[in-house]
């Protein structure tokens, strides 16, 4: 199986949007130009995404799905593993997910829950945060190498 992970383009909206309502999660607040989104293709066919918001020195990692006949092949991990070298590259400080599923499959990432008071403005200020996740969701974090340059 070889997959090819590339940047997202605008064009490939739609089948993002597919992929991402099969995974069951949130397409209302997609980026149109899919600007630090990631695809995972094997043939030429989508069987992964995942992206990262900047908000400054912080980012929301988002949309993380990976088709079920792909799953457990560690495709999520390539696509989520990218972009977090991607943000440290920028120098970002903090990353913040939310999910209501997978709270444990991010514990590998270093990702750990957090208050929900403790998350940057920029962060709360997303549709996400503020209201196309529900309350109960569990909010995580993840802090870079550069936090403290």
């Amino acid at each position: 199986m070889s997959i090819q992970i590339d940047n997202a383009r605008p064009e490939e909206k739609e089948s993002v949007v597919r992929l991402l309502k099969e995974a069951d999660l949130l397409t209302e607040d997609l980026p149109g130009s899919l600007r630090n989104f990631l695809l995972a293709k094997q043939d030429g066919v989508l069987v992964g995404v995942a992206g990262l918001e900047l908000f400054g020195p912080v980012g929301l990692l988002r949309s993380v799905a990976v088709s079920p006949t792909h799953q457990a092949k560690g495709i999520a991990g390539q696509l989520v593993g990218q972009l977090l070298n991607d943000a440290d590259k920028q120098e970002l400080q903090e990353v913040y997910l939310i999910t209501t599923t997978a709270d444990h499959y991010f514990d590998r990432y270093s990702f750990a829950p957090v208050n929900r008071e403790h998350v940057p403005e920029a962060i709360q200020q997303t549709r996400q945060f503020s209201g196309l996740c529900p309350s109960s969701a569990v909010v995580m974090k993840r802090n870079l190498k550069h936090q403290n340059a």
